[in-house]
């Protein structure tokens, strides 16, 4: 009867810990596309220079003030060496995430970011010489073949955002891998994470808005309307990042990898229905079928990363034992992928 009660409590505890995070994650995306497309705040760098510098100070409160989780403590000279070039690929995912919603849908933005897994594998394949199962690269073409199919049949196609949501497929993927390598020995959550990296990010963009957005910014100021509602509308949305952040720490610990990989994917398709039902962006019949597809491909990929991870050694079809240490790098960190 208990083992009942318990097993009841962690399954509610599990799906209340999925609501969450789709709903952060959901409502930060929409709030961006609202500033850029609605408040005609069209200034992708000093909205994220704002969510780094909520984030760092959320993270700074969770940590030092309520202390929500102990603080890992890192090494002066690491700081620099390991996390530094971290922050500044991490500023580079999240500046780019936030260019292309400027400028292409939310449906088509969220479809895109999808092709992370392929340009992670591609990337560890080229660069690194890494060895993946056949049937990893067998999931990988549902993912390629809807957006191909997406990419022809929006109507909203802008090659600028296009590229960007590509790039930071690719930052995504460089984060992750670089991750595994430069912060080995620390065994970091989402928390910390974001307590070291959010700082250096910060101070690596604000320069660039403050040179590239800031006379903008200066006009927008002068000549909005509804200036009161808009700010704190833009910093609600810094906020919510940083709160993203937490959800994602909480859901980690409430639920298993594969629940997480399959919550994921169905993440995408809420936020595709809801930014529909907002901004009433067309989606053609194939663009819909293209989305679709590609998210079939992402669940199947993270069903087979985690049946290999099952395997034990000497199962057919196991991986070869790999060549040097570079090869022992994991594919993708399957929960920490989706910061601010």
């Amino acid at each position: 009867m208990e083992e009942s009660r318990v097993c009841q409590w962690s399954v509610i505890r599990s799906f209340l810990a999925i609501l969450q995070w789709w709903g952060f994650n959901v409502t930060v995306i929409i709030m961006n596309k609202w500033i850029f497309q609605k408040l005609d705040f069209k200034f992708p760098l000093t909205v994220s220079c704002i969510h780094f510098i909520c984030s760092a100070i959320g993270a700074y409160i969770a940590i030092k003030v309520l202390k929500v989780k102990p603080l890992i403590t890192v090494d002066p000279e690491d700081r620099w060496r390991r996390i530094f070039p971290m922050s500044f690929v991490f500023c580079i995912n999240i500046v780019l995430g936030n260019v292309s919603l400027r400028y292409i849908p939310v449906s088509f933005m969220q479809t895109i970011k999808s092709f992370t897994p392929a340009t992670t594998v591609v990337l560890q394949w080229l660069v690194w010489r890494k060895y993946f199962d056949w049937r990893i690269w067998a999931s990988l073409v549902p993912i390629v073949g809807g957006i191909l199919l997406t990419s022809v049949t929006e109507l909203s196609f802008n090659m600028f955002g296009f590229c960007a949501a590509l790039f930071g497929c690719l930052a995504t993927s460089t984060k992750t891998i670089l991750a595994e390598s430069l912060l080995h020995g620390y065994k970091f959550d989402s928390i910390n994470t974001v307590y070291y990296m959010a700082p250096f990010a910060t101070m690596i963009l604000t320069l660039p808005a403050l040179f590239l957005e800031g006379p903008g910014v200066w006009v927008w100021f002068h000549t909005h309307e509804t200036l009161c509602s808009s700010l704190i509308l833009i910093l609600t949305s810094g906020v919510l990042a940083f709160c993203l952040n937490f959800s994602i720490f909480y859901v980690i610990h409430s639920t298993t990898a594969v629940t997480f990989n399959v919550a994921g994917n169905m993440k995408v398709a809420v936020a595709v229905m809801v930014s529909w039902l907002i901004f009433r962006n067309p989606i053609p019949a194939l663009n819909a079928v293209g989305c679709g597809v590609t998210l079939i491909g992402c669940t199947f990929y993270g069903y087979v990363r985690h049946k290999l991870s099952q395997q034990t050694p000497g199962t057919p079809k196991t991986p070869r034992t790999p060549r040097n240490r570079m090869e022992m790098i994991p594919l993708v960190n399957e929960k920490l992928d989706d910061k601010v």
